[in-house]
């Protein structure tokens, strides 16, 4: 059977735009070695028109809104077109970084304590100092690549950023101090653990994608004891959200040794700084040995219908 066509999505409406397009740009690059490839770049919130769902299948490479928060998927599938990633319900839920952690913590993977509101103004700050400490994050909870976080010490900084946040989806999460790490997932397995240790200590937009500014140790050197258990909860997250095909998860590990989940991103970044091919990298996939694998589900399900229907 003949090879289906790709459409690579890029770009969008998001604060993620500039990524997506450098992330679309290098897998469109990748998968023209062995397809026929067309980089479509969205600029609103609608499908290109005409895909023929016959002979293309569509690799989504919009990171946050309309491409990470299952809307896209959803025209998708309206209009019988197989695609690459998960699902519209599992990228809505993993879009929420509040609700994803209340099903991750269900499946029994430890979570850091938090608070969700959309009203600053609703936030009760004593109670908060009182029930999270004196540390803690703010940041929205529908939005990816850290955009508008916020890292807090005491009641003073807690007012401050309160006072400079509007109306939405926000939460405030007791801030763990630790290594922070992260794990690529494909298929079935987990894929090598990165750590990541950000200069300034924190892990922001501008030092994700700002070259140099951040160290990465790949493979991270961890405990076999610690390194199992990321490995096991990075796979315990990815199934309990409905997740499929690949994602990236993100922890914390403690002193103590204790991980704890951060979120699941199923449409990770795949520029010359992102995180999930380095950690692909630690289990032997180079750049286009993983394209082609992120993609292979995609034409899997287009091969299955194809039988189906001839």
């Amino acid at each position: 059977m003949k090879n289906p066509k790709v459409m690579v999505l890029t770009g969008g409406v998001g604060p993620e735009r500039d990524v997506s397009l450098t992330t679309g740009r290098a897998l469109a690059k990748t998968l023209e070695k062995t397809y026929s490839v067309q980089l479509e770049d969205l600029s609103s919130e609608e499908l290109p028109k005409g895909i023929n769902g016959e002979d293309t299948i569509v690799f989504p490479a919009i990171h946050g809104t309309f491409g990470e928060d299952g809307r896209l998927q959803e025209m998708l599938e309206n209009q019988g077109i197989i695609y690459s990633g998960s699902g519209p319900d599992a990228s809505r839920l993993c879009m929420d970084k509040y609700e994803s952690k209340k099903i991750v913590e269900a499946a029994g993977v430890r979570v850091a304590p938090d608070f969700g509101f959309a009203d600053p103004l609703s936030v009760n700050n004593q109670e908060i100092l009182s029930k999270l400490g004196q540390d803690l994050i703010i940041k929205p909870v529908d939005q990816g690549s850290s955009v508008a976080l916020y890292v807090i010490n005491g009641a003073d900084e807690l007012n401050h950023a309160l006072s400079s946040i509007s109306h939405g989806n926000w939460m405030i999460e007791k801030r763990i101090f630790g290594r922070e790490v992260t794990v690529g997932i494909l298929g079935d397995c987990s894929l090598g653990i990165v750590e990541v240790i950000p200069k300034g200590g924190v892990y922001d937009f501008e030092r994700k994608y700002t070259t140099g500014s951040t160290e990465y140790r790949f493979p991270a050197v961890l405990d076999c004891d610690i390194e199992n258990e990321v490995k096991e909860s990075a796979l315990t997250a990815f199934r309990a959200c409905g997740c499929r095909d690949f994602s990236r998860v993100d922890f914390i590990i403690c002193e103590d040794g204790n991980a704890y989940f951060l979120e699941v991103n199923t449409l990770p970044g795949l520029t010359e700084t992102s995180l999930l091919p380095k950690s692909a990298s630690c289990s032997g996939y180079d750049f286009e040995q993983l394209a082609m694998q992120l993609l292979q589900p995609a034409v899997n399900r287009f091969t299955q219908n194809a039988l189906i229907s001839a």
